[in-house]
């Protein structure tokens, strides 16, 4: 039996409105792999490096600059909605719990915390761009 846009869509919200951190269903022709909050660590393919808590943040060696990774795989957005402000510009202050934006995987949106405290130097995707795990988001004077 295959499942309609409608049933994984069903799915998600049932998921998004119980205790479960991952749900993996697979049927002929269809696998769906829904991690959420810190399960999500657990469910990434191992690094060489152990991951950063609480998302990767790396530091630019030339310039002293440090980044805001994407955490995972998905479409970048700068503000929680088309025609609102986006949650930071170049030149605001942040702290680690500061969501700077949302990535949004299978119709869920993620909010994105900076993870350090400092200044935004630049944001780096485009609004609506789709970002790969561990791609700079933004660089960030730290404090």
């Amino acid at each position: 039996m295959a499942l309609s846009d409608d049933d994984v869509r069903e799915i998600l919200r049932i998921i998004d409105e119980s205790d479960l951190s991952e749900l993996r269903i697979d049927t002929e022709g269809f696998s769906l792999h829904v991690v959420r909050g810190e399960a999500r660590a657990a469910a990434t393919p191992a690094r060489t490096e152990p991951p950063q808590e609480p998302r990767p943040v790396s530091e630019a060696p030339s310039d002293g600059l440090a980044t805001i990774d994407a955490p995972m795989l998905g479409t970048f957005y700068r503000a929680e909605a088309p025609g609102k402000p986006p949650f930071v510009e170049v030149g605001a202050k942040v702290e680690p719990d500061t969501i700077v934006c949302i990535i949004e995987v299978m119709k869920m949106m993620n909010s994105v915390p900076a993870g350090l405290s400092g200044t935004i130097a630049e944001v780096l995707p485009e609004n609506a761009e789709l970002v790969e795990y561990g791609q700079p988001l933004f660089r960030v004077e730290p404090q």
